[in-house]
């Protein structure tokens, strides 16, 4: 397999939450660990899912920033309408989104959804 079309998982964090809002580093890495985790869960069965864990010593994810909350809403749109698996991960009990993970797909059936971020420093 090319290792342009490995299989990877995205996930996307709100910049701002560390940034503008103060969250201890801590708690913004949480919110990523949450929502990788809980998109494992929800597509634990799908073949591409089972494929990433197989080999758990290689996974692959990148991790990008959203500005904000705004820019993060606007992803899990855009992420609904093209049926790319994801899970927008809601703090509680504030309920606020903090960050999106997908699912593990290959690396060219979703990049394009996530050229305009940036990765996250």
């Amino acid at each position: 397999m090319s290792s342009t079309n490995h299989i990877v998982q995205y996930v996307v964090v709100r910049g701002d939450l560390f940034s503008k809002l103060k969250w201890p580093v801590g708690a913004v890495i949480a919110q990523a660990c949450h929502s990788c985790t809980a998109a494992i869960h929800l597509y634990y069965k799908d073949e591409v899912t089972q494929e990433y864990l197989s080999d758990l010593d290689r996974m692959h994810k990148i991790v990008l920033e959203a500005k904000d909350e705004e820019s993060l809403n606007k992803l899990s749109e855009t992420l609904k309408e093209n049926n790319i698996d994801h899970k927008l991960w809601l703090e509680q009990p504030e309920n606020i989104p903090t960050c999106i993970a997908v699912k593990p797909y290959r690396k060219t059936d979703v990049q394009a959804f996530f050229k305009s971020f940036k990765l996250f420093r």
